[in-house]
């Protein structure tokens, strides 16, 4: 609430309750209670209050000190001399505690009094009245109240103004601290002075410098603790007077300091470095102190003086040794006692059993009881007082107490337990460097429980490894460990005891504290019990620890392990298989490790853990890889050269090389032997970790010499080489004579800018007793030609022979001095250099290159080496060039030896002339053109020198590619220094290197193409002994080829071992091999078991030709598994196995057995092929088979579905060839054939399955065939359209095409249809756009890839199409509508004298045609006689009333519109008058002529005209039936059927006398004409079907008419002029009865089949 935070306090972070006056803070109070009192009345004021007063701001501390001036801390002398520091008192004003001027503190005071006096003296009325107040009121004093508050923010916002140190702010330094230069075992502090509010908080962080940047030393940049490391650092703090005292400064300590402070506000940090400088030779430990500045304390100045100081102390195990020193401390004040600590190796000791203290006042004196070589180590003693602290150290031995047995080993030490949980604790030790004559065999651990005084052994055999799992512990309980060491000799004495721990784990043990060990039983206690939940998997499982001994396994538990504890089950396997083995099979783990005991070493496991609890046993974890089990922490190499060097009478110092690789090292072990003795003495029992320790204990005047080993867990290493012998004497005055090395010379500038210069220097000529370390620079001066003082440029060394000497002057002079250091210390300065300018290089052209070598010297070549300039220029360099002169010729004489510059720092220089001296330089350049050359090199002659060698290239018998270098000059101190490319491989990843005597190998581990270079050899420390080999790619795989050959000499084979199977199911296993001599043997073996000659084994092995056998009669299921065949031939060997499991082995059993079978088959008849088909290019389906081993009585029956087929041909087995043919087959084809061969040998069988799928790929292969024949896609124009087609030899109704067009299939419609006609499959397009352009496709289905016809229409074909098709379409309709005589005139009619003629017959045309009658080719004229009547623009009738011979002759009929004219013609032949028979009949003699002749009118009943009509679903012009067709598939078609007879009219058979019963007289044939829309086009075109569908009749080059069905009316007309003429007199018609169609063709199958009918009613008449 806002109410509850004074607004002041929320606006301003810088004063709280404790800064502002009572009256105020009454005041405040006041204003808020009003605040409340009316917030219900005025919201919107309230709120608007708040608005304006709210802000979030955290209380804090704040500062009352307020910063007009900066202050000072320091406490001056009359002389402005520091003597001091001031401690300041803070004090505040009135005013600034009030926070107010005094006139608005007035009025805040009379604004509160009213308030107050309102709120507490106001009676109940005026309460009342005053809740009843007026909104104006309100909104005044609520306007008051946000007056006040705004006067007082600005009030404070003035005084932050005025006062800001008073506020918060960041740190500041006051005083950065100082850097300091000190010697070594010299102390030093730090001061520094911090201001700021809150009051920072500081942190002392040191960094080590390098050349050009920062990297951090142990501390990792974090703060630096006092007590990491107790005695060297102490931090004090006192009134914002920070410091940082370093005791006992050694060379490490050269750093740059940083302090840093921080608040809530920011963070400052400011930066001092300390140099610790070291003496040429050991310092002397009794070097005086440094003086610290005098420190004010209760005002007293402590000085502390340490005299009779203890020495370099020699003890043996179990023995008590005291030392101390006397203390004088002044002034001596009884009640301030100084602090006194001890500690062995800067570790503080504090009191117990082994160690006791004593002060008495004026001497501090350590006791240590029972020795033990864990008590060897620097002891030192610190005296701390208020004023600061003085210390003394000196080395204690300890040595081996004497032996129970002559030639035991020492003791073990330092035994510790490095792991601890509830199931094993895991010990650890260190080797003695005592081995009593004979290595060491193993340890044994001894355990005993707290407690109890039983010691029980952990191990049954010596184990090497120093570490060890103890398991078998009791969970909860405290154990403490011993070790002894084993040799041959006996057993040591037991190593001091570990510190007690408890076997639980570690959360266990932090949950209970840092408690006293304790034993004793565990309470278990009984909670609810709840539903058990199946732990889920382990989770990071991994091997943490591996030794030939045991594994340690870790693990974490699992996600999901419900709510009791869990508990583990360990599994094993050997790698490789699958069978898993519990480990812990009775108690299951407590905790997520384990070790595992009594592994096979060699062998590769896999583990894997699972998760246990009341509710069961869960899934186990994911396997570790395979871990083979072996000591994977290797011991370490034999430590390098060792160089003893002089320090005092009866002490040496011994340096060392470290050993290289060596992983986990706890340290190393000197050993000294008189010269000439060979009898070694331990100089040190307690391994020490750097590469230089102080041999004491030596005789005056005595030589020795000195070796090393190094140690870890694994073992110890070989000793070193001895060193040189020493004799030891005091190094001041007699040290060795060149032990440090010469000075460096030939000091150049590489680079130079404003405000540093790169020098170059070359290494000295003689490096001394070791190898140069580094390299110290110094630089003076020079002002005027008068050198000034020398500075150092670097603390630490530097390794190179280039260094940026930075924090120049510019345009300065300078002179450079370089000394090197080695072992032995610091050499002697170098002369000055040349005067330098320090001013920057501005050309752009690179700087010279530096550090030329000359390596590889023969009589025609060299190798010179550089290294790249410092200065590059404007651009960086992109090559060099070399140059070479004659040692004697004139400057002129430098030519080039490259014309091309080369991009790498080494070139080997050949063609030089035997004998002759050179010199070289190197000149860089880039973009910019070619920079300044480099200094020349010394000279060079150019000569082999006498034992040069080559790098020689060797194989050994394992394979082992190594390039091998022989020095036949080396010194004691000669290294081969191998490379690639010119670049040192110090620790080469892929190879490794060795050197024994005067030869040095380096050999390839996995030698690949990375592995290609060149490898040169240096030897130091002789006359330029060096060689080079080139490894290229060919060279390379022939190394491989050799390699191989000699690591795996093996027996070549011609062939692998393989089965073969042999007649009556033998199988055969065999190899050849390509050569054997007569030693050569073979072992064979199954499921690695030898197996030997015997009733199941055949065996067989032909030395000559190297073929080795094995026969077996057959297979069973227990010769499942691995056939080897093991060759050995002298040293060669070679192995060849066939695995024969699962489904391989299942399947050549089968086939063995098949085989047996087959045997048996094949001695009666049988088939040779079995049955198959095959399809004939006419599309018949042949079922063949081949058969053999056949006689005269031998049988063949064929069967389809269990029922024999009669074959028609006679069986012939000659050919062995059995064949049955069916031609156009279809779905009734389908079913299971069968060939059955017998006779009194037996029988054999073949059976073809021709159903479902089988009889589906049969007729794919029908359909690929019919596919394959069919004909190109072709083109045709009808009358409706455009017609694509093609020809297949054969069409199958199974058969499936799809048509695409434009590659896409066609969907179907009226306009666009597919069908087959005959062996002809077409595509109609009816009215063709011009969408329909594009390519067409018929793609025929065959199971498979199918087959595709293609065709384009486009372009000109499609415009010829498209004319044709539109000549065609005119056509049809002229011959649709054109004027014709459809039908009903005779040929010839022969008629009595005065009878009545009467003819009608059909006309059509479109428009209706003119009819003209004619008679004998004249026009006629319709009258009396001759009655000429054309009706309802179809029927045309004739009629003659009265015939008489003047009519006789050929009358015709021609028909006339706009499509053309067609005539009909008969002829009239008129006879004598025969009687009147009052009718006119139809008799039909011999010759098929009809005679019409009268006879009495009867009355007959016609019957009903039957009129043929389309069935359903058939095309009424093709008369095909179409059946219904999905889409894009062309459907099986039926063929057409038989029209329906034409209409036929029964006649009375009583009025044709000579007429059979039951005969019909034909009478006129007068129909109905067809439709327009119901005639074809073309008598060539076929009627499109429906969508879907196809027609089945072939097409026609004929129309077909369209037979028609005549109305009632019509028919009536018909019978009555039956009737009419049969009131006739006799009438003989002859000739070909015409057509009664609506159509003159007459040639379509329905009309044709009309016409028989007529003929034939016309003979029954």
């Amino acid at each position: 609430m806002s109410g509850s935070i004074p607004f002041y306090q929320k606006h301003h972070r810088h004063y709280d309750r404790g800064y502002r006056s009572r009256e105020t803070e009454s005041a405040i109070s006041q204003y808020q209670q009003s605040s409340s009192t009316y917030s219900s009345h005025g919201s919107k004021s309230s709120k608007g209050i708040r608005a304006a007063t709210y802000t979030a701001l955290d209380e804090s501390g704040l500062s009352p000190l307020p910063k007009r001036a900066k202050p000072t801390y320091l406490a001056m002398d009359k002389e402005n001399q520091i003597i001091g520091y001031v401690v300041p008192i803070f004090r505040g004003s009135r005013e600034f505690e009030s926070g107010l001027s005094d006139a608005e503190e007035a009025r805040a005071k009379e604004s509160a009094g009213y308030l107050a006096r309102r709120d507490l003296f106001a009676s109940g009325v005026e309460s009342e009245r005053i809740e009843h107040k007026s909104r104006r009121t309100v909104v005044r004093e609520s306007a008051e109240r946000i007056s006040l508050s705004k006067r007082i923010h600005e009030n404070e916002e003035y005084h932050k103004r005025l006062n800001e140190d008073s506020l918060m702010h960041t740190p500041e330094f006051v005083i950065k601290p100082r850097s300091h230069t000190v010697w070594e075992k010299q102390c030093v502090r730090l001061h520094c002075t911090i201001s700021g509010w809150p009051e920072p908080r500081r942190v002392w962080i040191c960094m080590w410098i390098e050349i050009s940047f920062f990297s951090f030393r142990y501390k990792n940049n974090v703060s630096i603790d006092p007590m990491s490391k107790p005695g060297k650092y102490k931090v004090e703090s006192s009134y914002s007077v920070h410091s940082l005292e370093i005791n006992k400064c050694d060379f490490d300590d050269t750093a740059q300091y940083r302090v840093s402070a921080m608040n809530s506000k920011g963070e400052a940090s400011a930066f001092a470095s300390v140099v610790v400088k070291r003496f040429k030779g050991e310092v002397d430990e009794s070097l005086p102190s440094p003086r610290l500045p005098p420190c004010l304390e209760y005002g007293v100045t402590f000085e502390t003086h340490i005299v009779e100081k203890f020495g370099v102390s020699f003890g043996r195990e179990s023995e008590t040794l005291s030392f101390g020193c006397s203390v004088i401390i002044y002034p001596s004040l009884q009640r301030f006692q100084p602090e006194i600590e001890w500690y062995r190796d800067d570790k503080l000791l504090v009191p117990s059993k082994w160690v006791q203290m004593h002060w008495s006042g004026d001497r501090a004196t350590l006791t240590l009881s029972h020795l033990n070589k864990e008590d060897e180590g620097l002891y030192t003693l610190r005296v701390i007082t208020k004023s600061g602290f003085e210390s003394h150290s000196a080395y204690v031995f300890v040595k081996d107490s004497d032996a129970e047995v002559a030639g035991a080993p020492g003791a073990p030490l330092d035994v510790h337990s490095l792991d601890a949980n509830k199931d094993y604790v895991i010990v650890s030790w260190k080797q003695p460097a005592v081995d009593g004559g004979s290595p060491i065999l193993g340890y044994f651990v001894d355990r005993c429980e707290v407690g109890t005084s039983h010691w029980a052994q952990c191990n049954d055999t010596p184990v090497k490894f120093a570490r060890f799992p103890v398991t078998g512990l009791v969970e909860g309980r405290s154990y403490v460990f011993r070790v002894r060491a084993v040799n041959k000799a006996g057993m040591s004495h037991p190593s001091r005891v570990s510190e007690p721990v408890a076997a639980m784990d570690p959360a266990d043990r932090a949950r209970k504290g840092p408690s006293a060990p304790w034993t004793g039983q565990i309470i278990v206690t009984e909670e609810e019990p709840v539903e058990g939940v199946v732990p889920g998997r382990p989770r990071d499982l991994s091997v943490i620890e591996a030794t030939k001994n045991y594994v340690v396994l870790s693990w974490k538990p699992p996600g999901d392990k419900g709510h009791e504890g869990v508990m583990y089950y360990v599994e094993k396997c050997v790698s490789g298989t699958d069978s898993w083995q519990r480990v812990n099979t009775e108690i299951p783990v407590k905790s997520p490790r384990f070790a595992l005991f009594d592994l096979a070493e060699g062998k590769c496991y896999r583990f894997r853990v699972r998760c246990c609890n009341s509710a069961g046993v869960g899934e186990p974890s994911e396997p570790t890889e395979a871990t083979t089990v072996g000591d994977k922490l290797d011991i370490p190499s034999a430590p390098g050269r060792v160089v003893p060097t002089r320090n005092t009478d009866t002490s040496v110092v011994v340096s060392w090389e470290a050993s290289r690789d060596a992983k986990e090292l706890v340290g190393y072990y000197i050993e000294s032997s008189i010269a000439g003795s060979n009898a070694w003495e331990p100089c040190n029992n307690k391994p020490v970790k750097g590469t230089r320790f102080i041999c004491h204990g030596l005789t005056t005047d005595e030589s020795y010499v000195f070796r090393v080993r190094a140690v870890n867990a694994a073992g110890i290493s070989e000793f070193s080489q001895e060193s040189e012998a020493i004799t030891v004497k005091a190094a001041i005055g007699g040290g060795i004579l060149h032990a440090s090395p010469t000075p460096p010379y030939g000091i150049t500038v590489l680079e130079c800018v404003r405000d540093a210069m790169v020098l170059a220097w070359k290494q000295p000529t003689f490096i001394g007793g070791a190898d140069i370390t580094g390299y110290f620079v110094d630089y003076r001066e020079v002002i005027g030609g008068v050198p000034g003082k020398w500075h150092e440029a670097n603390i630490k060394s530097v390794s190179e022979r280039a260094y940026r000497v930075s924090e120049l002057k510019e345009n300065m002079l300078y002179q450079f001095q370089v000394r090197a250091a080695n072992m032995a210390g610091v050499g002697i300065p170098s002369l000055p250099s040349e005067t330098f300018k320090c001013e920057e290089w501005t050309i752009a052209v690179p700087g010279p290159p530096h550090d030329l070598q000359v390596q590889e010297v023969r009589k025609d070549s060299v190798v010179l080496l550089w290294k790249a300039p410092v200065y590059q220029g404007r651009d960086p360099v992109n090559g060099y060039y070399i140059d070479i002169k004659e040692a004697e010729a004139a400057f002129e004489m430098w030519r080039g030896v490259n014309e091309k510059a080369t991009d790498k720092t080494f070139m080997k220089i050949k063609d030089l002339k035997e004998g002759e001296s050179y010199v070289f330089r190197v000149r860089a350049q880039n973009k910019a053109g070619v920079g300044k050359a480099s200094d020349p090199t010394e000279t060079v002659k150019a000569v082999t020198k006498p034992g040069t060698a080559e790098i020689v290239v060797n194989v050994d018998d394992d394979g082992v590619i190594s390039l091998n270098f022989e020095c036949s000059n080396l010194t004691a101190d000669s290294k081969f220094v191998w490379s690639k490319n010119y670049e040192e491989m110090s620790e080469p990843e892929r190879m490794t290197l060795e050197t024994k005597g005067n030869k040095s190998k380096a050999s390839f581990k996995t030698p690949s193409e990375e592995d290609l270079g060149i490898y040169s050899c240096f030897v130091t420390h002789t006359d330029g002994a060096s060689a080079s080999y080139t490894l290229s790619e060919e060279t390379l795989k022939d190394l491989l080829k050799i390699s191989h050959d000699h690591k795996f000499p093996i027996i070549p084979l011609k062939t692998e071992l393989a089965v073969q199977l042999l007649e009556k199911g033998r199988v055969r296993f065999w190899l050849q091999a390509e050569k054997m001599s007569a030693n050569g043997k073979v072992e064979y073996v199954f499921n690695d078991n030898v197996i030997h000659q015997g009733e199941k084994y055949k065996m067989n092995f032909d030395k000559n030709t190297g073929v080795v056998e094995m026969f077996m009669e057959s297979l069973s299921k227990d010769d499942e598994g691995t056939f080897t065949f093991q060759l050995q031939d002298g040293k060669a060997t070679n192995q060849s196995s066939l695995v024969l499991i699962g489904d391989v082995f299942k399947q050549l059993q089968k086939e063995s057995e098949f085989q047996k079978k087959e045997w048996i088959r094949k001695q009666g008849p049988h088939f040779v092929e079995y049955l198959g088909y095959e399809v004939t290019p006419e599309c018949c389906v042949r079922l063949k088979c081949k058969v053999a081993n056949m006689k005269k009585d031998s049988v063949a029956l064929w069967y389809k579905d269990g029922r024999e087929i009669k074959v028609n041909e006679k069986l012939d087995f000659s050919e062995g060839v059995l064949t049955l043919e069916i031609a156009q087959i279809s779905k009734k084809d389908a079913g299971v054939y069968e060939v059955v061969l017998k006779d009194d040998r037996g029988k054999d069988t073949s059976t073809l399955n021709l159903t479902d799928q089988g009889f589906k790929d049969l007729m794919n292969q029908v359909f690929s065939v019919i596919a394959n024949s069919s004909t190109p896609l072709k083109i045709q124009s009808t009358e409706e359209g455009i017609r694509l087609y093609t020809f297949v030899s054969y069409y199958n109704d199974e058969l499936h095409v799809t048509w695409h067009h434009k590659d896409a299939a066609i969907a179907f419609t009226e306009r666009i249809k597919s069908g087959v006609v005959g062996e002809q499959l077409w595509l109609q397009i009816s009215e063709p756009t011009e969408k329909d352009k594009g390519k067409y496709a018929i793609e025929f289905f065959d199971g498979k890839g199918g087959l595709r016809r293609t065709v384009e229409l486009a372009g000109q074909a499609f415009d010829d199409a498209y004319a044709e098709f539109q000549r065609l379409k005119a056509a049809a309709i002229a011959e649709r509508n054109r004027a014709r005589v459809a039908g009903g005139l005779p040929d010839v009619v022969t008629i009595q004298e005065g009878k009545c003629l009467n003819l009608t017959c059909n006309i059509w045309g479109d428009p209706v045609p003119e009819v003209t009658w004619l008679k004998n080719e004249r026009e006629m004229v319709s009258n009396d006689h001759y009655i000429l009547k054309f009706e309802s623009g179809k029927f045309a009738s004739f009629t003659i009333t009265s015939v008489n011979t003047a009519d006789s002759g050929k009358y015709s009929i021609l028909v006339k519109n706009k499509y053309g004219t067609e005539s009909g013609d008969f002829t009239l032949n008129v006879i004598d008058n025969m009687g009147d028979f009052g009718v006119v009949s139809y008799l039909a003699d011999a010759d098929g002529n009809v005679i019409v002749g009268p006879s009495t009118p009867r009355s007959t009943t016609p019957s009903t005209r039957s009129v043929p009509t389309t069935p359903a679903n058939t095309d009424p012009q093709t008369n095909t039936r179409a059946t219904p067709n999905p889409e894009n598939q062309t459907p099986r078609t039926e063929r057409s059927s038989t029209p329906t007879p034409p209409p036929q009219i029964p006649l009375n058979p009583s009025l044709v006398s000579p007429n059979p019963e039951n005969q019909t007289l034909s009478t006129e044939r007068s129909s109905t004409p067809t439709p327009p829309s119901q005639i074809p086009l073309n008598p060539s075109s076929v009627s499109p079907t429906p969508q879907n569908q196809t027609p089945d009749t072939p097409a026609s080059n004929t129309s077909t008419p369209q037979p028609f069905s005549p109305t009632a009316a019509e028919e009536e007309e018909v019978t009555d002029s039956v009737k009419l003429a049969l009131e006739t007199e006799l009438v003989r018609v002859s000739g070909p009865e015409p057509t009664t169609s609506s159509e003159p063709d007459l040639s379509t199958p329905a009309l044709q089949t009309e016409n028989h009918g007529n003929a034939r009613e016309k003979k029954e008449d």
